[in-house]
């Protein structure tokens, strides 16, 4: 049995409600390594989900068409709710004549990241030549971009299914991918090479800069909401804070005592979510460094000298939800947590085997997770109406950073509560 924080046992702790399942064809190769689930995905407009089967293969299915299935089967466990597509299924024609429609994606070797970019056409490109360039993304178009254990980067047009680019300079595994929110279409890379590069799509795929200042492998980077800022984690208890307009580091935060696997921004910006092997999910201030939460998965927690050991609670990933209250989070204790800023104990729970990945739909109503065995699971995410003080400090710090909070001729217990001080 799970152990929880003081007289808090499993019971006490909510259920979490589970929706449905994709699931993958088991052939014989299958049972061998390669087909974990490193990375699901939610494209920025909630219209397609991928995730990365394993064996080079991705999968992208209409999310709509799931939610309709996932409504309508009361028995989804074993079952493919997208359908059963077939590898050649393909839609090649423009996404205003037809629904969207299923893909699987042959990327040449094992898939790791993954990440849906969007373009704003205002937005321009950073790049200096901008008089010619051999592709011109549209407003309507979607893309979905590939790190592969080969070190490449595949950029795939989601709704033909077609390969628009191949972006290679990492020397080692892409781990991660992440495009920033602002429509600029600059995707961030994190591999094992110990690096970050930053790429611009918009100039045909050209690199930018590469970020140097990992001394081991980088496991995930995360914009945050406004494009200003990417936080990068990996071994070593590694959390890098980056200025994405000059790409200089701003800081390193300290706190973590194993690797750091998994990081994501909340909405607002104001807060910073990241899981670490040495059981903890650490909530942060990214504007001063400070720790405001600790989520534990191991109780009593491990010292630090011995955080992440032999202990079957190393935490694989997390996931800030939409509305800046909940979180999820995946530990190898065969559990996926649902928890509330406010709390420091799980608000529900469910079994998980093997769980690598998760990540929220878009409105938040949803939590998807990969596995080890290829498959995505589904849970209804604990829903609560956000106060409406709540939702005026997303609005205020989606603005303001921690030190213009700080500066307002304001009560203190109202400063502390838009600084997330008081949880």
């Amino acid at each position: 049995m799970a152990s929880f924080p003081g007289s808090l046992n499993e019971q006490d702790i909510g259920k979490a409600k589970f929706i449905g399942e994709l699931s993958v064809p088991v052939a014989p190769f299958d049972q061998k390594s390669g087909r974990e689930t490193w990375t699901v995905a939610f494209a920025p407009d909630g219209s397609y989900f991928a995730w990365s089967q394993g064996h080079r293969i991705v999968r992208l299915v209409p999310w709509s068409k799931c939610l309709t299935k996932f409504s309508t089967s009361h028995s989804s466990e074993g079952t493919n709710p997208a359908g059963g597509h077939q590898d050649g299924d393909e839609c090649r024609v423009p996404p205003a004549a037809v629904e969207p429609c299923n893909h699987t994606i042959d990327c040449g070797d094992i898939v790791w990241g993954l990440a849906f970019g969007s373009s704003v056409p205002e937005k321009q490109s950073r790049c200096v030549n901008i008089e010619w360039h051999r592709f011109k993304f549209g407003q309507d178009q979607l893309l979905l971009a590939t790190g592969l254990n080969n070190g490449r980067i595949k950029i795939w047009d989601v709704y033909t299914g077609k390969l628009l680019l191949n972006l290679m300079d990492h020397t080692d595994i892409v781990r991660d991918l992440t495009f920033a929110p602002d429509g600029s279409l600059m995707l961030v890379s994190a591999s094992r090479d110990k690096t970050l590069r930053v790429w611009d799509l918009k100039d045909d795929g050209n690199m930018v800069k590469v970020l140097r200042g990992h001394q081991s492998w980088v496991y995930c980077s995360a914009f945050s909401p406004d494009s200003s800022t990417l936080c990068s984690v990996g071994a070593g208890k590694a959390v890098f804070l980056w200025n994405m307009d000059d790409y200089s580091l701003v800081r390193k935060l300290e706190g973590h005592h194993n690797d750091v696997v998994s990081c994501e921004f909340s909405p607002d910006g104001a807060l910073l979510v990241t899981a670490s092997y040495d059981t903890r999910v650490i909530v942060w201030d990214p504007y001063k460094g400070t720790i405001l939460l600790e989520q534990g998965h191991l109780f009593p927690p491990p010292s630090p000298i011995f955080a992440g050991g032999a202990n079957d609670r190393w935490v694989r990933s997390v996931s800030f939800c939409h509305d800046g209250l909940h979180i999820a989070s995946i530990a190898d204790d065969r559990l996926l947590r649902f928890w509330s800023i406010e709390e420091k104990a799980p608000q529900a729970i469910a079994g998980l085997a093997s769980g690598l990945s998760c990540a929220f739909s878009t409105d938040g109503t949803v939590l998807a997770a990969g596995t080890r065995d290829g498959s995505v699971l589904f849970w209804a995410c604990p829903r609560s109406t956000p106060p409406l003080q709540h939702l005026c400090r997303m609005a205020l710090r989606r603005l303001m950073s921690t030190q213009q909070v700080e500066a307002l001729v304001i009560p203190t217990p109202l400063c502390d509560y838009l600084a997330y001080r008081v949880l």
